[in-house]
């Protein structure tokens, strides 16, 4: 039988001549770390590599991406469907293994990593996630959710900020099944890190409330096999085990440096490397032994065998907290949601309501959640401002996490992670708030949301210098822009309490790829629609309200300033202008819609267009050409009341009939 540093040695192998093939990469992680992922992969993680979807299975996060081949590794040893040929194509167009773990691509890798920390906060959302469902669904006699979150880390993840945010909150959310390794082996891209990075780190976590388990050797199995069961008998709080390993373990001449972080090692480098491992097999290849050895297939299937007797068990028992975990756990609705919530729209059409969409967006929540058990919100410090928290709302602590509401603190960041991490676990439907202005805290994870198609939902309040007094560090300008040019991500800045209604519909009713919802502080009135235009609502862009024949000018609005359209319409109407009016809650849905249907709302042969909207106006031209108008913002804003600082950055309904005269 090979024993455990053999089984290591062959990630190590796999790991350097990948990096080599490629001639791009990273092998000095992989081979530091390969003696931690032995112990825990063959002794101690719980997963199928048959059905990577197993519901209880652990999760296992490299938060340190670079490192990816020790995780392409891990999952082609231990069975998954990752063949060696995949390997082969490291860092390769089309390939299954991109430079770093990117979700969706291969089998196994629960989250995309890379840009450094986050996937720690991915982890504490997955270890949350495991909680709360833990708390709302297993018995006294049957714990149907029980499972583990492992994280590896670098010494990048913890200088990060966004670790200290989400591990903050993992201990004193009392995370107990959270166990992350650090790889202290003193290296970073520049070097030594001791020039820049001397931190107590056992002290900081500890601070945190964090169970520490110090002075681990990384390349002994039996210490680290130890520190993880240690770390796996404290469910009370969350564990860090710091492992003092070598970069790039077994490399002769570069371990131990900055030399082996990033690049491959070389052919007589690698030649060297085998010979200090006594590893005698050819590139790519996995001596039968070891392979057997590795292989977790059979150990796999046992153990969901194992869990489905269970959760047999608990379905007679339990049938319908069975048939509710079933449905949770596969991404669906309740059969009466879209019914439900069409009922609610219709009645907020027919009762008219002046209010800020803030207001209506917590309206719907008390609407929408008693619908959907799997919601879980938040806010970063602002419920009573964004106004997230609804008539059922029931906060996570760390001794009932049985609720459905999270208090983050100021951690937009770090709330906009741990959400992603828990709509990755499964089972659960995470919206989070804060103002518009601070989403740029938390853009790298909105990104990363839309990079993995994750259906994260983002609520941002206070939209605009309709913001008002806080003034310019608390208006947003530029943020929707950024926003509307991210991949994947729909993004609603809906006009009224109807639009809003529609908005939150369509973000809980999407599946591939997350959704911003984008509300005012103000209020503002309720338009008038037939049954039709509240139809055409969720295609992102309709006609709000329209002429007699062609049009002359087209005005297009969004949010707080569609009823600055309606009104120069009406002015416009009286000076003999026929202008239609179309309001584009998203302009993400509704580039998706067909071409008729697009040029049914925006024809071709009206060239005379105006957009108004109290941000940035350079979402807009892509709409008016560049013969047209926008009236927005070109400056940052101030501090004064709302209505003052409209008028004085000239976002009025007169400014748009001017902006409409200018062009006939």
């Amino acid at each position: 039988m090979p024993t455990r540093r053999e089984l290591a040695n062959a990630v190590r192998a796999l790991s350097m001549d990948a990096v080599q093939k490629a001639k791009s990469g990273h092998p000095g992680a992989p081979m530091g770390m390969a003696d931690i992922a032995q112990v825990l992969w063959c002794d101690f993680l719980s997963h199928n590599p048959t059905n990577p979807d197993w519901a209880n299975r652990d999760r296992f996060v490299l938060s340190n991406g670079h490192g990816s081949m020790l995780l392409y590794s891990l999952l082609h040893l231990t069975g998954y469907d990752l063949p060696i040929e995949e390997l082969k194509n490291f860092r390769q167009l089309h390939s299954k293994t991109p430079g770093h773990p990117e979700y969706g691509y291969a089998p196994g890798v629960e989250t995309t990593t890379g840009p450094l920390g986050q996937g720690l906060s991915n982890a504490v959302g997955m270890a949350l996630a495991e909680k709360v469902m833990a708390a709302q669904f297993n018995k006294p006699d049957l714990d149907i959710v029980d499972h583990y979150t492992y994280a590896f880390l670098g010494d990048g993840c913890l200088m990060e900020g966004i670790s200290h945010e989400v591990c903050s909150l993992a201990g004193t959310l009392g995370l107990g099944k959270l166990i992350a390794f650090y790889d202290d082996n003193g290296i970073s891209i520049d070097g030594e890190v001791e020039g820049w990075f001397t931190d107590d780190t056992p002290a900081r976590f500890k601070a945190y409330g964090w169970q520490v388990i110090e002075h681990v050797d990384g390349h002994d199995s039996d210490q680290v096999r130890k520190a993880i069961e240690e770390a796996r008998s404290n469910t009370s709080a969350p564990t860090l085990i710091i492992c003092k390993t070598i970069i790039g373990f077994g490399s002769p001449n570069k371990q131990g440096s900055e030399s082996c972080h990033g690049a491959a090692l070389g052919d007589d480098e690698i030649e060297a490397t085998r010979e200090e491992l006594g590893w005698t097999a050819a590139p790519f290849e996995i001596p039968a032994d070891v392979a057997a050895e590795w292989s977790a297939r059979e150990k796999g299937q046992h153990a969901q065998k194992n869990w489905e007797d269970k959760f047999a068990r608990y379905q007679e028992a339990y049938p319908q907290e069975a048939a509710e975990f079933s449905r949770r756990v596969n991404g669906e609705l309740p059969d009466n949601f879209v019914e439900k919530a069409d009922e609610y729209i219709a009645k907020l059409q027919a009762n008219p309501e002046t209010l800020a969409t803030r207001k209506a967006s917590q309206n719907t929540l008390n609407a929408y959640g008693p619908l959907l058990p799997e919601m879980i919100g938040g806010s970063a410090d602002l419920a009573g401002s964004n106004l997230t928290l609804w008539e059922g709302s029931k906060g996570v602590i760390n001794d009932d996490a049985s609720g459905n509401y999270v208090y983050y603190g100021v951690r937009e960041f770090g709330m906009s992670g741990i959400m992603n991490g828990m709509v990755l676990h499964g089972g659960l439907k995470a919206y989070g708030a804060t103002f518009l202005m601070f989403m740029e805290y938390a853009r790298n994870a909105v990104r990363m949301a839309a990079l993995m198609k994750a259906p994260s939902i983002f609520v941002y309040t206070h939209d605009s210098i309709g913001l008002g007094e806080d003034g310019p560090t608390h208006q947003p300008v530029e943020q929707l822009v950024a926003l509307r040019s991210t991949p994947n991500l729909d993004n609603w800045r809906p006009c009224d309490q109807v639009e809003s209604a529609v908005a939150w519909k369509q973000a809980i009713m999407r599946t591939d790829g997350p959704t911003s919802l984008i509300f005012t502080r103000q209020g503002v009135a309720q338009q008038q629609r037939s049954k039709e235009q509240v139809a055409a609502i969720e295609k992102g862009g309709y006609i709000l309200k329209d002429c007699d024949g062609t049009p002359d000018i087209i005005l297009i609005g969004t949010g707080s300033e569609v009823q600055l359209a309606v009104e120069a319409a009406e002015q416009l109407a009286q000076q003999g202008t026929k202008a239609r009016v179309v309001s584009m809650p998203s302009t993400d849905v509704f580039d998706r819609q067909s071409a008729d249907y697009r040029e049914s709302v925006l024809p071709l042969s009206v060239t005379r267009r105006v957009a108004v909207e109290a941000l940035s106006k350079d979402s807009w031209y892509k709409y008016v050409g560049f013969t047209g108008a926008v009236v927005g913002m070109d400056t940052f804003g101030e501090s004064g009341p709302a209505g003052d600082l409209f008028k004085h950055f000239n976002i009025t309904t007169e400014a748009v009939v001017e902006a409409a005269k200018s062009l006939l």
